[in-house]
């Protein structure tokens, strides 16, 4: 049966959500550029375990210049553990095998698959969180403008049948995340503390499993890329994650996992600006309905006080 979630209250504005959505997708798209920039010589164990030990150390800096303690509290710790797993390490890993063997463009349609599920899942736990025409009809557009944004890579072959399940279980796994933060309750949920406790729990496993399978010399390669790692673990790891928490906090999981479509989008735009490449007509167009479709579900009231 659904519940209504924790905090909510008055319907949080279209700027706010406007603002937070763009924080999210213009700093999470920066990432795809970073590791871009790596050029494939850092393992994604490494880069995983680097994203998470970074964005923990700038979280616990902002606490301690908060006058908080980054150490857990006792109520803390299964959160920061679930978020650690759900939205960190588990579908970091799951991603990182599964393009070893799937080519990106199924590879992110798939992935791309989560918002939907989010809302779905939204739906029946939480009573504000109801489906309408209108939110439906705008994750949909979502993903057409995801698959023409991803364009004649959507079709190409490869990959296993575990490849496909592992892309298929990092969409769960972020939809998980998505819902649970939304239900933890206010006194551990402050987003910031969320936010440091995921990076935390992250970094920490992502780094046992890189020195178990990959041994020390995995994170050698990080030493030529120190700039680019600091600013995917700082600017593209550590800041929107936070916002992040906030927006899922304030506005819902369905609205704030729309960051699921914009992310791709402006992962081309800084390919073209920054990378040269070339950007095709049918990729703005796929933006264009990107957008449209994060309007009609950003811009749909919640159902608060439903019950």
């Amino acid at each position: 049966m659904a519940t209504t979630a924790p905090e909510v209250s008055a319907d949080p504005s279209r700027s706010f959500i406007a603002v937070n959505l763009a924080i999210c997708a213009l700093l999470w798209g920066s990432s795809y550029l970073f590791i871009k920039l790596m050029s494939g010589q850092v393992p994604a164990l490494a880069i995983a375990a680097g994203r998470g030990l970074l964005g923990a150390a700038a979280l616990s800096l902002w606490s301690l210049w908060r006058r908080q303690n980054p150490l857990p509290r006792r109520a803390e710790i299964v959160p920061w553990l679930v978020l650690g797993t759900t939205n960190g390490w588990l579908p970091n890993v799951l991603v990182a095998y599964a393009l070893t063997q799937l080519p990106s463009g199924p590879g992110a349609m798939i992935q791309a698959a989560s918002p939907l599920v989010t809302a779905l899942g939204a739906h029946f736990f939480f009573a504000e969180e109801r489906l309408t025409r209108r939110r439906v009809g705008g994750i949909l557009l979502g993903m057409a403008g995801v698959a023409m944004l991803i364009g004649p890579r959507l079709f190409e072959g490869g990959g296993t049948a575990l490849s496909v399940l592992a892309m298929v279980g990092a969409a769960l796994s972020y939809t998980a995340a998505n819902l649970y933060v939304r239900s933890v309750p206010a006194a551990t949920g402050e987003p910031a503390r969320l936010a440091l406790g995921q990076q935390m729990f992250s970094g920490t496993i992502a780094t046992t499993l890189a020195l178990t399978f990959l041994g020390p010399t995995a994170f050698l390669p990080v030493l030529n890329h120190l700039p680019t790692m600091l600013a995917l673990g700082v600017l593209a790891t550590a800041i929107p994650v936070t916002v992040f928490m906030r927006l899922i906090r304030a506005a819902g999981p369905t609205r704030a996992a729309m960051t699921g479509y914009l992310v791709p989008t402006v992962a081309v735009i800084l390919g073209v600006i920054v990378l040269h490449e070339a950007l095709e007509l049918r990729q703005i167009l796929g933006g264009c309905i990107i957008l449209a479709g994060v309007f009609l579900v950003t811009t749909t009231p919640r159902k608060v006080g439903a019950s």
